[in-house]
């Protein structure tokens, strides 16, 4: 059943709550009930690179479990088997369900042992960490169904589907969620690009679809931070399982708010009302960081002091399009928060001729474009709420409401532009550096305004020294392992490749002094 979606708002408010756009088709690799597989372009499905957790998983030096839950060393008696039993023995669950999840998690057990090489070590990594939340006392009732799900597309797919490259995404038949291979972690859920996927079908219209991914993506939240949250279930980055997303959590919100309207669903609202609770508790149990201004939300929760841009912007895009949405009092407050405290952040991701990822480094290419338009997003946003509305003698009738989210879309409006303009200007650079002492290493200081490769030509009749590297944008340095003991001047010819392979180059001078005699 298709149909044209919420036909009661303006079209200029439409093209604001878009996520992603639809046209822009999708491969995904599906498992069949047989074993067999096929790659389908989906078109509702966003670029795979927007998710969180999208460039590497990483086992070495987690931290310790978080959000109340018993370390290793001190729950180790803990197991699968042994907190179903308990469960089951306390009435948190029925002997139905206490089944179903033994009989998973024990052929998934057999299956490995049959297996070898990268399979075995897939469907390894999935069952290690679900015997690591056991361990630690984080296997709860509401956890169960994500889980145990992973357990359990894991053993199909490794029994009988193909190999997969890092990042790769699939899904399985009869199924609309969207699952991602993380090498040495196996298949997890991909809640970003399955919620991205909800919007998808949200601006096509396709209600049957869309009633049918919410149905299923609505049994996997966990019970967490006073609500409901969509968790990853792999260790990732120094975090331990199980984590959230201030990025993927508010997709999320966003998404169920618009089905819910659409479908005029009251379950989906209360749903999506319940998925604001991280949004309220500081980490590791949430991703809410206070701040004078309001509050930053973070894209990992086991990352407090990691702000990453296009995280927080979309957090504030779907806080902004639920408050709008529901006028839930609380959303709003969630989003004038969110979006009091990126206006004041917005400037120290600016380098002047590029952006930052996060405070501490330079994005790369595409988190560039990401994050300048999410701010497009948000700028288009929040002109439509200040746009005057429309009498009812044009429309045809009632006169909406004002929209219960307002703000100045100036800063994010400008910042889209000149991220824009950024990445057709050439970088600009200097010489720092005037003098350095010859007969050791020296450090050659050079300023860029924007992440490039830089290199250094220094010539001194005929000698010639070259310097390069990849820098990030500010002052930086380049190592001259050895300069000559004897005092000169070298004229400097500097250049600078950036990462869309735009050029500039400059010219200046550098003295080398004297070597100091070596102290007896």
């Amino acid at each position: 059943m298709r149909r044209t979606p919420l036909t009661g708002l303006a079209p200029a408010l439409l093209v604001a709550l878009v996520f992603v756009p639809t046209a822009v088709a999708s491969p995904l690799l599906t498992l069949r009930s047989d074993g067999s597989s096929f790659v389908r372009d989906d078109r509702q499905l966003p670029p795979a690179s927007a998710a969180p957790a999208d460039a590497r998983a990483a086992r070495s030096s987690p931290a310790p479990r978080s959000h109340g839950l018993l370390t290793r060393a001190a729950a180790r008696k803990r197991s699968v088997r042994g907190e179903l039993a308990r469960m089951l023995a306390a009435g948190a669950i029925d002997q139905a369900t206490h089944d179903e999840k033994r009989r998973i998690h024990a052929d998934a057990l057999r299956l490995r042992g049959k297996l070898s090489g990268a399979r075995k070590a897939a469907l390894a990594a999935v069952l290690r960490n679900l015997e690591d939340v056991a361990a630690s006392g984080g296997l709860t009732v509401s956890r169960l169904p994500a889980l145990f799900e992973t357990v359990r597309r894991n053993r199909a797919w490794w029994a009988s589907g193909p190999l997969l490259r890092h990042g790769a995404r699939v899904s399985f038949q009869g199924s609309r969620l969207v699952w991602q291979y993380y090498a040495g972690e196996g298949l997890q859920i991909q809640w970003l690009a399955t919620f991205g996927k909800v919007n998808g079908l949200w601006q096509g219209g396709y209600t049957t679809s869309l009633r049918s991914i919410v149905d299923e993506a609505l049994p996997l939240a966990a019970q967490r931070a006073g609500g409901i949250a969509w968790e990853y279930l792999f260790d990732f980055d120094g975090g331990r399982a199980p984590w959230v997303s201030g990025l993927a959590q508010g997709t999320a919100v966003q998404a169920i708010a618009r089905a819910g309207v659409m479908l005029d669903e009251p379950a989906y609202l209360t749903a999506a009302k319940a998925g604001l609770g991280i949004f309220r508790a500081a980490p590791p149990s949430g991703v809410r960081v206070a701040t004078p201004a309001g509050a930053h939300y973070l894209i990992y929760s086991f990352a407090a002091g990691l702000r990453v841009l296009n995280g927080f912007t979309q957090a504030v895009n779907g806080l902004h399009d639920y408050a709008k949405l529901t006028a839930d009092p609380e959303g709003v407050g969630l989003f004038a928060a969110g979006e009091a405290q990126l206006r004041v952040e917005l400037p120290a991701y600016d380098t002047g001729g590029w952006s930052r990822y996060s405070l501490q480094r330079d994005a790369d290419v595409h988190y560039h474009v990401l994050a300048r338009d999410f701010l497009r997003n948000l700028c288009a946003r929040l002109t439509e709420d200040a746009a005057p509305a429309p009498a009812a003698a044009l429309t045809g009738g009632a006169v909406p409401a004002p929209s219960p989210v307002r703000a100045d879309p100036a800063p994010y409006c400008a910042a889209a532009g000149r991220w824009t303009a950024y990445l057709s200007r050439p970088p600009a650079l200097a010489l720092i550096s005037t003098k350095v002492r010859g007969g050791r290493p020296a450090s050659v200081k050079v300023a860029v305004n924007k992440p490039s490769y830089v290199t250094l030509r220094l010539r001194r009749g005929r000698t010639v020294v070259t310097l390069a590297g990849q820098l990030s944008s500010g002052v930086r340095t380049l190592r001259w392992p050895r300069p000559p003991r004897a005092p000169g001047r070298y004229s400097v010819v500097i250049g600078a490749k950036d990462l869309t392979g735009r050029r500039s180059s400059g010219k200046g001078t550098l003295r080398v002094l004297k070597a100091r005699r070596a102290k007896r």
